[in-house]
C-alpha cells in the first residue's frame, strides 16, 4: 500500500465527527440511553429501584436465597418454598428464622403471596421484553385495540421497515464501492508491475540479442583470421616448389596473382558473412552444435523446465530490486548499464542460470566403511575437509577421530582404505572442526561437554576444555584468528575459548539447548547460534549483552547454522526445511524444501552457491541458493551384508564440501562413507 495505508483502514472505513470529541460522543450516548431506558427524573428512579430492591429481598426464601416459589406459611409466621421446607425439616424440626419447634403439619399454603409473586415476575418479564415482544404480548392477552390504530401502527412498522431496509442496502453499497475500488487499486498496481516486468524482459532480452551478436561477430573474425593465417602457412610451405628450377629465383607471376586472387575472396566472403550475421544467426549457431552439445543443450533447457517458476521468482525479485535501488532512469542506465549492456542483475542471474542448469544428479566416486570392530555404533556425527583439502577427518558415537587421504580414497580400492592418524576420545564424539591456519590443529566437541583441541600430527590432545556442564553440540575455530574457538552445549551456554588461556574468554548464557555455533568466515567478533528455541542469534562477541539479531521462522529446533559467504547464513532445522537469511540486511531471503528431517541431526553443509543436507529417507539433497527446489539428490545404497536390517531407520548424519567444488563428502547412520560428485 502507499502512503502509509493499509488494507483495513481502505476496506473499512472508521466514522467521522466533526464537532464532538469522542469523550462527549460517549457521555451523549450513555445519557440517551439512560433516557431511553429509565425515563424516570434521577430522585424518583432512585427510589424506585430500591423499593424494587427491597421488595426482592422479602419476595427471596430464607434458605435457597431465590425468589420464593410454591410458598407455604409456618405456624410461626415465616414464609419459604415448599421443598427447602420440607427438606430442612427432614433434618431438622426447627424454623430456619426463629428455631421455634415445627412439623410438616404446620405448613400452610400462602395463596396471596403465590399470587403478588406471579403479578411482579410477569411486570419483571414485560419490563425486560422488547417493544415487540411486549406488543405481541398485548395482542396475545386480548387487549382490545381498533382497526384505525392497528392501520396506524402498521403504517409506522412499514415505514420502519422502509428505512431499515434502505439503509441496509446503502451500508452494502458503500461497501460493495470500496471494495471495488480497493481491489481496482490493488489490479492497477498489479497492471504496472506486470508492465515494468515486461519491460525489464524487453531490454534484457534486447541485451542478450546484441551480446550474442557480439559474440557471433567476433568468432567469425576468428574463424577469417585463422583461415588467412592457414593460407599464408601454405604459401611458405610450397614457395621452394615455385622457383625456377635452374634457381634464377624468378616465381611465377601467375601463381602469385592467383594467391592474392584467392586471399581477396576469403576476406570478401568474410566480410559478407558479417555482414549477414544477424539473419544467419541462428542458423549458424544451429550448425554449429555437434550431436553431444545439442543433447546438453536439451537436458538444461528441460531443467530450466523443471525449476521455471522458482527461476522466474528469481528473476523478477533480482530485477525489481534493481529498480528499488535507481530512483531516477538516469541513474539507472549510468551506474547499472556495463560495458557489455548488461546490468548487474542480469549478470548475475546469468550466473545463476548457468549454475541450476550445470548438473542434474550424484555420482559415487568412491566408498568407504567406517565401521568399527570395537563398537556396534557406526553413525558418523561429523565430517570435515581440513585447510587444504587434503586430508578429511569423521568422529562420531565410536569415540574415534579418524583422518584418512582423500586422494588415497579416490584412487585406491575400497578395500585398501585406512585412516592415516588415529585418536581416541573418552566419550561419543558430536562435531569437529579444523583450524583454518595450522593444518595439524583440529577441534573436537562430545557427549561429556568436552571441548579437546587435538594435534594430528602428534595424535595427542593439546587442549582440554571442561566448563560445559552437560553435552557439547558444536564447536568452531574462528576464520581470522587461529586461536579462538566457540563452542555450543545443552547446559544453554555459549562459551568462547582462546588456546593461550585455559578457561573460557566470554560465556553467554541462553534460554535454551544450543545446538550449532558458528564464526562469520569475515570476522572474528560475529558468531551465530541456532537454538532449541526455534531461532537463530547473530552476536558481536564485543557486546553480549543481547544479540544483534534474531532471526525467527523455524517451527521448530535449529539444529546447524552455516555461513555461505560473509553475508549469507543458511540454518537447518528439524520442521524440516532450511533457510537462507542476510546478516547484513537482517532478512529472510529463502526457505528450501525436499528433504526430511523432524528429530535426527543430518548434517548441514555449504559453499558459496550450493547447499548439501541430509535426510531421514537415507538420502543427500544439493540445492542451489537462487531456487528453493532440489537440483540433485542421492539415496544410499542398502547394505547388502545385512539384508534383514530395517532400512528405514538409517539416515544421513553428516556432510562436507569439497571448497568450491562439485565434491562432496557424505555419511550415514551405518558409518557409510561416499564421495559424491555433481554431474550433468
Amino acid at each position: 500500500m502507499e502512503g502509509g495505508e493499509s488494507s483495513v483502514g481502505d476496506f473499512v472505513p472508521a466514522m467521522k465527527s466533526e464537532n464532538l470529541s469522542s469523550g462527549e460522543l460517549a457521555r451523549g450516548a450513555a445519557a440517551a440511553k439512560s433516557e431511553q431506558l429509565l425515563a424516570l427524573p434521577p430522585p424518583l428512579a432512585a427510589t424506585t429501584a430500591e423499593k424494587e430492591e427491597d421488595v426482592d429481598k422479602e419476595m427471596m426464601c430464607p434458605i435457597c436465597m431465590q425468589i420464593m416459589k410454591d410458598v407455604f406459611l409456618t405456624a410461626c409466621g415465616h414464609s419459604f418454598c415448599y421443598m427447602c421446607i420440607v427438606t430442612h425439616l427432614q433434618n431438622k424440626r426447627a424454623c430456619p428464622c426463629c428455631s421455634v419447634y415445627l412439623t410438616v403439619k404446620q405448613l400452610y399454603p400462602n395463596f396471596l403471596l403465590n399470587k403478588l409473586l406471579m403479578k411482579t415476575s410477569a411486570l419483571q418479564i414485560s419490563r425486560r421484553a422488547t417493544p415487540l415482544e411486549q406488543l405481541s404480548q398485548a395482542i396475545q392477552q386480548g387487549s382490545e385495540v381498533s382497526v384505525k390504530e392497528l392501520e396506524s401502527l402498521l403504517s409506522l412498522l412499514m415505514d420502519k421497515k422502509r428505512k431499515m431496509e434502505q439503509e441496509e442496502a446503502e451500508s452494502s453499497l458503500r461497501i460493495m464501492l470500496e471494495f471495488l475500488q480497493f481491489l481496482r487499486k490493488r489490479k492497477v498496481e498489479e497492471l504496472n508491475e506486470v508492465e515494468n516486468d515486461l519491460q525489464f524482459i524487453k531490454e534484457d532480452t534486447s541485451a542478450v540479442e546484441e551480446h550474442r551478436m557480439e559474440l557471433y561477430r567476433a568468432r567469425c573474425r576468428y574463424a577469417a583470421k585463422m583461415r588467412m593465417l592457414l593460407n599464408d602457412s601454405s604459401v611458405v610451405t610450397i614457395r621452394p616448389s615455385l622457383i625456377d628450377k635452374q634457381g634464377t629465383g624468378i616465381i611465377s607471376c601467375s601463381s602469385i596473382s592467383q594467391r592474392q586472387g584467392y586471399a581477396a575472396s576469403d576476406t570478401s566472403q568474410n566480410r559478407k558473412a558479417d555482414a549477414r550475421a544477424p539473419e544467419n544467426v541462428h542458423m549458424t549457431d544451429s550448425d554449429s552444435q555437434n550431436s553431444d552439445q545439442s543433447g546438453l543443450v536439451t537436458a538444461r533447457k528441460r531443467r530450466i523446465c523443471a525449476q521455471f517458476d522458482d527461476i522466474q521468482g528469481y528473476y523478477l525479485q533480482k530485477r525489481r530490486h534493481c529498480t528499488k535501488q535507481s530512483h531516477r532512469q538516469e541513474e539507472r542506465v549510468a551506474n547499472v548499464i556495463n560495458r557489455e549492456g548488461y546490468c548487474a542483475e542480469l549478470e548475475d542471474f546469468q550466473s545463476v542460470l548457468s549454475t541450476i542448469t550445470q548438473y542434474s544428479r550424484l555420482r559415487v566416486v568412491a566408498e568407504l566403511r567406517h565401521a568399527d570392530l570395537f563398537h556396534s555404533a557406526n553413525i558418523v556425527s561429523s565430517i570435515e575437509f581440513d585447510r587444504d583439502d587434503e586430508f578429511f577427518a569423521t568422529a562420531g558415537v565410536s569415540r574415534r577421530i579418524k583422518v584418512f587421504d582423500f586422494s588415497s580414497v579416490v584412487n585406491e580400492p575400497a578395500d585398501a582404505q585406512c585412516p592415516v592418524v588415529e585418536m581416541s576420545s573418552r566419550s561419543k564424539l558430536s562435531c569437529l572442526s579444523w583450524n583454518k591456519h595450522t593444518k595439524n590443529h583440529i577441534a573436537s566437541s562430545d557427549y561429556e561437554g568436552i571441548v579437546t583441541v587435538w594435534d594430528v600430527t602428534s595424535r595427542q590432545s593439546v587442549m582440554e576444555y571442561e566448563e560445559h556442564e552437560n553435552r557439547a553440540w558444536s564447536v568452531d575455530f574462528s576464520h581470522i584468528d587461529p586461536s579462538m574457538l566457540v563452542s555450543g552445549s545443552d547446559d544453554c551456554k555459549v562459551k568462547v575459548w582462546c588456546m593461550n588461556q585455559e578457561a573460557s574468554v566470554i560465556s553467554i548464557d541462553l534460554k535454551a539447548n544450543i545446538c550449532s555455533v558458528k564464526y562469520n568466515p569475515q570476522s572474528s567478533f560475529h558468531i551465530a547460534v541456532g537454538s532449541a528455541d526455534n531461532h537463530i542469534h547473530y552476536y558481536d562477541l564485543r557486546n553480549i549483552k543481547q544479540p544483534l539479531h534474531i532471526f525467527s521462522g523455524h517451527h521448530k529446533t535449529v539444529s546447524y547454522v552455516k555461513f555461505l559467504s560473509n553475508n549469507e547464513l543458511a540454518s537447518a532445522s528439524t520442521d524440516g526445511t532450511l533457510r537462507l537469511w542476510d546478516v547484513k540486511e537482517n532478512i529472510p531471503l529463502r526457505t528450501f524444501g525436499g528433504h526430511t528431517n523432524e528429530k535426527n541431526f543430518v548434517g548441514l553443509a555449504v559453499n558459496s552457491e550450493y547447499i548439501a543436507c541430509g535426510s531421514e529417507t537415507n538420502e543427500v539433497f544439493v540445492y542451489q541458493k537462487a531456487i528453493s527446489k532440489p537440483v540433485a539428490s542421492h539415496i544410499f545404497d542398502s547394505d547388502q551384508n545385512d539384508p534383514d536390517e530395517d532400512m528405514g531407520s538409517h539416515f544421513i548424519s553428516s556432510v562436507c564440501w569439497k571448497r568450491e567444488s562439485p565434491t562432496i563428502l557424505t555419511a550415514n547412520s551405518q558409518g557409510i562413507v561416499q564421495v559424491l560428485v555433481l554431474t550433468a
